[in-house]
């Protein structure tokens, strides 16, 4: 559900129903933060390959937990229930400790990264995302030596970039456009990292 008009996938035709046909769940099941690009297809396509590669793609070298870990708190400071429903669930089932996976998001609703139980590198990831999710132009580059301090390489940082620069932009879509999780599958993702094409939700 969204505040524009959208096209349910039983009425979706050409190219519309074949990027449907890419991104369903169980049941034919499509996010509502994808449905909202039905009118516009070439925006929904453009989405999903900007997902796809960022979030799941073979060549990240972060743990895909922590990518999503980032998300859920990225999508918090902005107020984004509907990305932080999703992606928690995403982070339970990837990182398989509902007990250390709840701890991590109490820490995140408290704004409190530091009590999160997280190594320090990860922790230095989620300053630098707080920051550049609250107030990028104050950005400079000793946040980025800052994180070479704590040891992650530049390819790294570039992933922990990306992935906060996505999910501002998702957030933005969804709370622009009024999504909710109303029949949604929560925790669902494209997890075939090896092949980008690759978009149904599981």
């Amino acid at each position: 559900m969204s505040w524009i008009r959208t096209v349910p996938f039983e009425d979706a035709t050409g190219k519309l129903r074949k990027l449907y046909e890419r991104v369903t769940g169980p049941g034919n099941n499509v996010d509502n933060i994808m449905m909202a690009h039905s009118l516009r297809p070439h925006s929904m396509e453009g989405h999903m390959a900007l997902y796809k590669n960022v979030l799941h793609h073979t060549g990240n070298r972060i743990p895909k937990w922590f990518l999503e870990v980032l998300g859920v708190w990225v999508s918090s400071l902005n107020g984004c229930a509907y990305c932080v429903e999703h992606h928690f669930q995403g982070v339970q089932r990837l990182l398989g400790d509902e007990a250390r996976g709840d701890a991590i998001r109490a820490a995140i609703e408290t704004r409190q990264p530091d009590a999160a139980p997280l190594e320090p590198a990860r922790i230095a990831a989620m300053g630098y995302a707080r920051k550049l999710t609250e107030d990028p132009a104050a950005m400079v580059e000793a946040d980025v030596r800052a994180l070479r301090q704590a040891g992650w390489d530049d390819g790294e940082i570039l992933e922990i970039n990306q992935v906060c620069a996505y999910f501002s932009y998702a957030n933005r879509t969804v709370l622009g456009l009024g999504c909710s999780t109303e029949g949604d599958v929560l925790g669902l993702s494209p997890n075939n990292s090896e092949n980008p094409d690759d978009w149904g939700h599981r």
